[in-house]
């Protein structure tokens, strides 16, 4: 004991030796267990369960009583943004860090928007990635600098400046059906997804194509087949 208690002083001082319990949630199971492994590897740190999906991980996280929840962004049925609003609405103060493959400059101002506390891409290095779980779970913020720049670039700017790419313009829900539509689902089997009306969807669809400027359904699937390729 007193070992492990050295070794996390010396990794990181305000941790006192306890040990801090990760809930992971991805939908690739080698990453879940390249990311457990990890963790597990970290004298303070230790992963406690995991889930491939939204529903499974709201109901694991009844049982458990993690210190940080990781979410990735591209999970199937209910995406990690909306994932991240439900466990702020059902249980608190509990920290989450947004991990994903996708674009920083499209998705990490909408994670914090959805109460995560941090965002890191998953090519970082095993070493940035301990950080963020560390800064997180200490109760502070944590983006890489290219998007804190960014956010107060934008600050400074003020909303009169164009988005960089139009997807920005389109709500979180939005960008999640646009999603769901670029792979492959069709409008009954999004309303079953995210829970919602057949209605509903169609008026989703229907903003998303006025906002990206697209004529009809055909040009809409296309568009979305191509962006999330492009991701």
């Amino acid at each position: 004991m007193t070992e492990k208690k050295d070794k996390t002083m010396m990794k990181e001082g305000e941790f006192s030796g306890q040990t801090y319990k990760i809930f992971i949630v991805d939908d690739h199971p080698i990453v879940r267990k390249g990311l457990s492994q990890l963790i597990d590897q970290e004298a303070d740190l230790l992963t406690c369960g995991e889930a491939s999906d939204a529903q499974s991980a709201l109901q694991i996280l009844k049982k458990l009583k993690p210190d940080l929840t990781i979410v990735d962004i591209s999970l199937q049925g209910m995406d990690g943004i909306e994932l991240t609003k439900n466990i702020r609405a059902r249980y608190g103060n509990l920290p989450v860090l947004i991990i994903s493959m996708h674009d920083e400059s499209l998705y990490a101002e909408r994670a914090l928007r959805a109460g995560a506390r941090g965002y890191i891409m998953k090519q970082e290095a095993t070493e940035k990635m301990m950080e963020a779980i560390r800064r997180v779970i200490r109760g502070d913020l944590y983006i890489s600098e290219k998007v804190s720049a960014g956010i107060v670039k934008k600050f400074v700017d003020g909303k009169s400046k164009r988005s960089s790419s139009p997807e920005e313009l389109l709500s979180d829900r939005e960008l999640e059906v646009f999603r769901l539509v670029g792979q492959g689902f069709g409008t009954r089997q999004i309303a079953e997804e995210l829970r919602v009306s057949v209605k509903t969807v169609e008026t989703y669809r229907a903003n998303i194509k006025e906002k990206l400027n697209l004529k009809n359904a055909r040009e809409l699937i296309k568009h979305a087949v191509y962006w999330l390729e492009s991701l």
